[in-house]
């Protein structure tokens, strides 16, 4: 009894939560009209406010379609929520993009880039008459990955947690023949392949939590660093080593050079 009680406290949680963002919609929509009054409908199939879920890749091709990182064409994904915060399923919903660089396909939201473009392209889903936005990137194709920072070194502490992590381990993502245009916005995965023990090391981003991906940067550079954990060490002088493989896909296929081999040497610091 209780577990159904407390499912039902949280579905009408959620419903709450959705019926704030169903009544700032409204709002705007009312706010939009010329001297407009709009009543918020109790029909159940009436769409009062959407959710565009996060593109599925940060960046598509010029001359490509959005792909997701398994390389499968990637369908944009929206949900329509009625005045009760139930979701709508099937919601009539009309693709379109206000930005040179990308065309839309306006019933299946499927993207296509035609050109480079110095900033991401608005998507815009709309249903009747609200609207919401996700954005793109438009790049290169990725043809080569190498290591820029490919070995580096760590000197530990046991007390100074601060002094437990590396410097970034660094790649670089280029377009070409001549391996000297940047492809900027692209996904590069990272994962240690070689430590001493399980739980020694883990790859962290610039704010310290665990992750194995990066984005390139405008300058097609990416990169993760070597958190160490000293409670795992054998010793409080053990000098060692991790090796981490960084890797890059297009269309689902590593692109040459992958996976480029990084390594960590730590020590203890003097």
């Amino acid at each position: 009894m209780m577990g159904r009680e407390a499912g039902s406290a949280t579905r009408e949680a959620g419903k709450r939560i959705r019926l704030g963002v169903v009544s700032l919609l409204v709002a705007s929509v009312a706010i939009a009209g010329v001297d407009a009054c709009t009543d918020i409908s109790t029909d159940p199939n009436a769409v009062l406010s959407l959710q565009f879920d996060s593109l599925a890749a940060p960046a598509v091709v010029v001359g490509d379609t959005l792909r997701d990182t398994l390389g499968v064409v990637a369908h944009p994904v929206i949900h329509a929520f009625n005045f009760q915060g139930d979701e709508i399923a099937a919601p009539a919903v009309f693709f379109v993009s206000p930005d040179s660089g990308v065309t839309v396909d306006s019933a299946s939201g499927v993207i296509v880039a035609d050109s480079l473009r110095s900033t991401p392209a608005r998507i815009v889903a709309n249903v009747g008459t609200l609207q919401a936005i996700q954005k793109v990137a438009v790049t290169l194709r990725p043809d080569f990955i190498a290591a820029v920072n490919g070995l580096d070194t760590l000197e530990y502490s046991i007390l100074e947690e601060s002094k437990d992590t590396s410097a970034h381990l660094t790649v670089s993502l280029q377009h070409g023949a001549a391996q000297d245009s940047a492809v900027g916005s692209w996904i590069v995965s990272f994962a240690i392949v070689s430590q001493h023990k399980p739980g020694l090391v883990e790859l962290v981003n610039d704010a310290g939590k665990p992750s194995s991906v990066d984005t390139t940067d405008a300058s097609g550079i990416a990169g993760r660093k070597i958190q160490l954990h000293p409670v795992n060490l054998d010793s409080a002088t053990q000098v060692d080593s991790v090796i981490v493989n960084a890797t890059a896909r297009f269309r689902g296929v590593p692109v040459s050079g992958s996976p480029v081999r990084l390594v960590v040497v730590f020590k203890p610091g003097s």
